[in-house]
């Protein structure tokens, strides 16, 4: 199945250092004909770090998808019933953001648009991005991976000598994701080599 015309979510958490390999992909999608609609946390949208400005980059993005992004929870909510989506993609997703909502904690617009999304059966995909996969997040990984409605793009280790709990989603595999996940499939292997 292909994106063009497809109502996709795009959610980015505060994996700042990830951004750049993120961006290209939502670029992707619009190239593709599909609709993205941008979400947001609190963080992404007011923290300033060596990767950039918040501000700048919720900028580039309503620029790139001609829409402002949504980024509160009140805004997130009719993702659901009101405006539904074919998909909600949620990349880079953090081991906090991915702790809450493996737990039904859902206090984020991101987190919010990803649980109207799972309420109506169509498919979340994340892209993690955490130093904290193979340590006590793991569990929480654990039960994403194995819940219905709930896709991956491929993951590993980023750095495993220097940071051997981290894992981080391989960006450039984002589009196949979402199109295997359109068809309610989980594209394979979801665990690669990641490092170089």
């Amino acid at each position: 199945m292909k994106i063009k015309g497809k109502r996709i979510g795009f959610g980015l958490t505060g994996s700042h250092c990830t951004y750049d390999e993120v961006y290209p992909q939502i670029e992707n999608l619009v190239n593709g004909g599909a609709e993205v609609i941008p979400v947001v946390t609190h963080t992404v949208k007011n923290t300033d770090t060596r990767f950039g400005n918040g501000e700048d980059w919720v900028a580039r993005i309503e620029k790139l998808t001609n829409r402002k992004v949504i980024d509160t929870i009140v805004d997130a909510e009719p993702l659901g019933p009101k405006m539904p989506l074919d998909c909600m993609v949620i990349a880079p997703m953090t081991g906090v953001s991915m702790s809450k909502f493996a737990n039904a904690q859902n206090d984020s617009p991101v987190l919010m648009a990803a649980k109207a999304t799972l309420r109506n059966h169509r498919p979340v995909v994340l892209g993690i991005s955490t130093n904290d996969a193979l340590g006590l997040n793991g569990v929480n990984l654990m039960r994403l991976l194995s819940t219905k409605d709930i896709f991956f793009i491929p993951f590993g280790q980023d750095d495993p000598h220097n940071k051997p709990n981290s894992m981080v989603a391989k960006m450039d595999s984002l589009i196949e994701t979402v199109e295997y996940a359109l068809e309610m499939k989980q594209i394979q292997p979801i665990l690669i080599e990641r490092f170089s």
